[in-house]
């Protein structure tokens, strides 16, 4: 396939809390050309309070796991809509050929719509990987996420989709990472 300009995504796919904003940091202070940082949670963040904890936008429904918090977020249409919104917005910053590094929690859905919209255009996708314990623990210490968001990703976020790259956040710092990535995809 013929890259139609020289903008280049990559995209950083993991639960809640591995390290996807840390690692993209690192990865900016180490690329030969500059990335802009994307991250969904930004995106998120722009909801308009009455979309929270709405059919509308996004839910969290509590429970438990083996006597654990494990709490699973629904996303209702105007939460998609924004998303997809930032699916669009990432296509055409990379079609003004700007680097980007995008920090995203996508499922196997969302991951196909990148690659769609990406068409033409290089898109590395990143898996980054932690255990459920190392994620959860870190959920705690950050001190800014709902207990049980990492546990009830993990059981199905990286289902069906095949990585270009894995990096393995429980072992290697953000620095380590970025490292890798940098010479793996030729940044």
């Amino acid at each position: 396939m013929e890259v139609t300009n020289s903008g280049h995504v990559v995209l950083l796919n993991g639960v809640g809390s591995v390290g996807k904003s840390s690692i993209a940091q690192a990865l900016q202070a180490v690329t030969r050309e500059p990335f802009l940082h994307v991250a969904m949670d930004r995106f998120l963040e722009m909801l308009p309070a009455q979309v929270l904890d709405s059919s509308d936008g996004l839910t969290f429904q509590p429970g438990e796991a083996d006597g654990l918090p494990l709490v699973a977020i629904s996303t209702g249409p105007y939460a998609a809509h924004v998303l997809h919104g930032m699916r669009r917005a990432v296509r055409a910053l990379v079609e003004d050929g700007l680097n980007l590094i995008v920090d995203d929690v996508a499922d196997s859905d969302d991951v196909r719509e990148y690659r769609e919209l990406l068409v033409g255009h290089r898109l590395s996708v990143v898996g980054v990987m932690a255990s459920l314990p190392v994620l959860e623990a870190r959920e705690r210490a950050r001190g800014d996420r709902v207990l049980g968001l990492a546990r009830a990703q993990f059981a199905t976020l990286h289902r069906d989709i095949t990585y270009d790259v894995v990096v393995d956040a429980e072992t290697q710092s953000p620095q380590q990472c970025a490292a890798y990535l940098s010479a793996e995809l030729e940044l």
